[in-house]
């Protein structure tokens, strides 16, 4: 079909037949142009050519300047073309995907200059994304970015490869997670999810980070702008259920933990620990240390089979080393419960009240 009508509403791999001379020269991620020799190769076998992919608002060659060129070369007047609809950004990620899916492979320069230009126009792609279109890998295309997105706004999002957009701050989120823990301890961490949008493994984190006394968000990953949530100088109260009744009989493991939980928590709440340093450094040293039945659960299956007798070991080890520390305080318990002695006038009586 020999037609420079654009308007038509035809399938997508409908093909038309095209003047060369209404043809604009790719906008391509080749730095060198085209290849006079790859142009003679493709002369010779012509006849089997895809058709060159054009795009049909601009009509500037997507994919194909080596295939325009060949029939240039042989007289001919026109082309066979697919049109490429979409946004001139979405011309130049196809011509590079199809410059590296097929024909003459571009090089990895082409490739690296090409991935610069993609993160200078679209900076909120992520590298696996980028790495995708160009072929190169992800680690790659994230030393580029620096230099292409130097003057860019920083983003807080970055689409993936999949299409999904992942925020890469979750400051705001976590913030409100762990209030949340705070105000509402029996609150289930999939509702708090469903809350903020924060993963599963994310709110994990953020009531492992409160249970330590430490601020929800991590150092390294808060923003590098704006104030920077800070660690409470008290130590925030352990998000956790509220304790189980009083059980008469020998309590199950999971009660055990809430009834230990509880305990730990009204231990931070202790105002001659909460307000001064050391008593904070202990609470954090307390939290960090401190070991309930589901935490170890969750840990034993990690364990292979020649190592059980080690760790067993070392268990018992630290264990002793609770018990020692326990009767020591037990120890000190007594010592400062015994009432001191009054002291003796010269006559050997005590003094008036």
């Amino acid at each position: 079909m020999d037609s420079n009508d654009r308007s038509l509403t035809l399938p997508a791999n409908f093909t038309h037949q095209v003047r060369i001379e209404a043809l604009l020269p790719a906008d391509s991620p080749r730095l060198n142009g085209v290849d006079e020799e790859h142009v003679r190769r493709l002369a010779d076998i012509y006849g089997s050519l895809p058709p060159v992919l054009v795009h049909r608002t601009t009509m500037r060659v997507v994919d194909g300047m080596h295939r325009v060129a060949a029939a240039s070369s042989m007289g001919l007047s026109s082309v066979e073309v697919q049109y490429f609809d979409g946004a001139d950004e979405e011309a130049f990620l196809r011509s590079v995907t199809a410059n590296i899916a097929h024909g003459l492979p571009l090089s990895v320069t082409d490739r690296k200059a090409a991935a610069e230009r993609i993160l200078r126009a679209r900076p909120e792609l992520s590298d696996r994304s980028v790495a995708s279109y160009t072929g190169l890998d992800a680690k790659t295309v994230a030393a580029i970015r620096p230099r292409s997105t130097a003057d860019s706004p920083r983003s807080n999002i970055r689409i993936g490869a999949d299409g999904r957009v992942h925020p890469l701050d979750r400051t705001a989120e976590r913030l409100r997670a762990a209030e949340l823990m705070t105000k509402r301890p029996d609150l289930p961490l999939r509702a708090i999810v469903q809350e903020t949008g924060l993963s599963l493994g994310t709110a994990h984190d953020v009531r492992r980070r409160l249970l330590r006394g430490e601020a929800p968000v991590p150092q390294g990953r808060q923003p590098a702008t704006g104030p920077r949530p800070r660690a409470p100088e008290a130590v925030p109260d352990p998000p956790i259920p509220p304790a189980p009744p009083r059980a008469t009989t020998e309590p199950s493991g999971s009660n055990r933990s809430r009834g230990s939980l509880e305990t730990l928590r009204r231990l931070a709440g202790d105002p001659s620990l909460r307000h001064s340093d050391s008593g904070r450094q202990f609470l954090r040293w307390l939290h960090t240390h401190f070991v309930v039945d589901e935490a170890w659960r969750q840990q034993a299956d990690a364990i292979p089979a020649h190592c059980t007798d080690t760790v067993a070991e070392l268990a018992l080890q630290c264990s002793h080393a609770w018990k020692r520390f326990a009767e020591d305080l037990g120890r000190r318990r007594l010592t400062d419960s015994t009432p001191a002695p009054f002291p003796q006038t010269a006559s050997g009586s005590r003094p008036a009240a």
